[in-house]
């Protein structure tokens, strides 16, 4: 059968029009399974590269981003029950068009930011050196095969994932599917140890803009099934969406993200990786390994600091005394050091490039990899967090706020994260401080 294309202006409309209410449908709440099906019947002919283009045309027509991304879902319908070289290189293809169909969105008052965005974006992946991927799947695997390495650990986790989705299907266990929800601490490693590192340090931003925001989706979106009662059909239905997404994104972490870190990430960069994942929680009970090369290097070789001269130097400056000297005294690097320890916050700094500089030492509700320092603050928050972000930055820098506080829960407990400009005597912007703090203790006082 001839292969249909989007070369007619009439064919590429239907097209458009039979997009749109797939959305409609989903809008609707109809379940995805049905949509899915009836999306394979008509698409499963065509590019992954012909289908963004009839999505751009969503986007110019004025459908919203949001809604546009539900596209994603059935999408990714068009590598199933292809050869796995076929679905391997279609998922690829998904991932870019996905991520150039969200970096070239046209969305209001924000096309301008999001153009400006991307253009910097190219301009800096001229800048990084080109790398060969032909035998990617054989470098993961030689990692994979490495006994503690973070790829295997990942791999062995997604293993433990693989086996309680198949054991939920047959038992619709609830114990088991409180074991699936540990794939949060999965998703969080690779929010803060992966797709940072490579969007910051290698350009390719395709899984940080796509995959991070699927990772949050399928997280939230299952937080809050769980929260439901009762249990009923549609519920369950919904259920097995979402435990679908979870199964295809094993299968995207296995083939496409995997691969390009192992194609990328250098072996110092994979030893500080592993050293960064012991602050995370043993997730599907798949226990981590010791990867021996990795056990004895100390953590701080993988947390640079910058000297004055903006090249990488030590920790600190002391005086002729050995002291580090400031306006209302001083102090040893050490004791320095200790004190910010100490206090019951957790402290990030962020200095007037938007780069992380410190963050102070000990457990941390929200992780903060040494491999984070001196990387742009930005690349470190998931993408739909990240304009947040930015917004309190910008506000700081232009003094129009000079404090921000966000409630939240996190993991069960009442957290107070605070966002503060940081000045000097004359109302200079010198950065932004970030302050953590539990306020279960709160709670518990004046709830007596």
């Amino acid at each position: 059968m001839e292969k249909k294309t989007f070369h007619g202006a009439e064919t590429f409309n239907g097209r458009t029009e039979q997009l749109k209410e797939y959305l409609r449908r989903l809008g609707t709440g109809e379940a995805l399974e049905s949509v899915r099906a009836d999306f394979v019947k008509q698409f499963s002919d065509v590019e992954a590269s012909e289908i963004m283009q009839a999505e751009q045309k969503l986007l110019k027509e004025g459908t919203p981003l949001t809604e546009v991304q539900k596209l994603c879902d059935v999408h990714s319908a068009l590598f199933h029950g292809a050869t796995k070289e076929e679905r391997i290189a279609n998922a690829e293809k998904e991932v870019e068009a996905s991520r150039k169909r969200i970096a070239n969105a046209e969305d209001g008052a924000d096309a301008s930011l999001k153009r400006e965005k991307l253009q910097e974006e190219l301009a800096k992946r001229e800048k990084f050196e080109k790398k060969e991927y032909s035998d990617k799947h054989t470098k993961a695997a030689e990692l994979i095969a490495i006994v503690g390495h973070p790829l295997y650990t990942f791999t062995k986790e997604n293993e433990a994932l693989a086996e309680l989705l198949k054991q939920f299907k047959e038992s619709r266990s609830e114990e088991l599917l409180l074991k699936i929800r540990d794939l949060s601490v999965h998703y969080a490693k690779k929010g803060d140890l992966l797709y940072p590192q490579l969007k910051v340090k290698y350009g390719i931003s395709g899984p940080s803009d796509v995959m991070w925001t699927v990772d949050d989706e399928i997280r939230d979106d299952l937080g809050i099934l769980m929260k439901e009662s009762p249990r009923s059909a549609d519920w369950n239905t919904r259920l097995d969406g979402v435990l679908k997404r979870v199964e295809e994104m094993i299968y995207k972490e296995q083939n496409i993200l995997f691969p390009i870190c192992a194609v990328n990430f250098t072996e110092d960069e994979w030893k500080g990786i592993y050293q960064d994942a012991k602050d995370y929680a043993v997730c599907f009970g798949a226990e981590p390994e010791v990867w021996d090369r990795a056990e004895n290097v100390g953590r701080s070789e993988f947390g640079w600091r910058r000297s004055a001269d903006g090249q990488q130097g030590s920790a600190g400056q002391k005086d002729a005394a050995g002291e580090i000297v400031m306006p209302g005294g001083h102090m040893t690097l050490e004791q320095l050091t200790a004190l910010l320890n100490t206090v019951p916050l957790e402290i990030s700094f962020i200095d007037t490039e938007n780069i992380n500089r410190f963050f102070n030492e000990g457990p941390k509700v929200f992780k903060r990899p040494a491999m984070a320092i001196d990387r742009e603050v930005f690349s470190c928050h998931p993408p739909k967090i990240e304009p947040m972000v930015r917004a309190i930055i910008e506000d700081f820098r232009n003094n129009k706020r000079n404090r921000v506080p966000v409630w939240m829960e996190k993991g069960g407990r009442t957290m107070l994260v605070t966002y503060m400009a940081v000045r000097d005597k004359n109302g200079k912007y010198l950065g932004t401080a970030e302050f953590v703090q539990d306020m279960e203790f709160a709670k518990e006082h004046f709830g007596k």
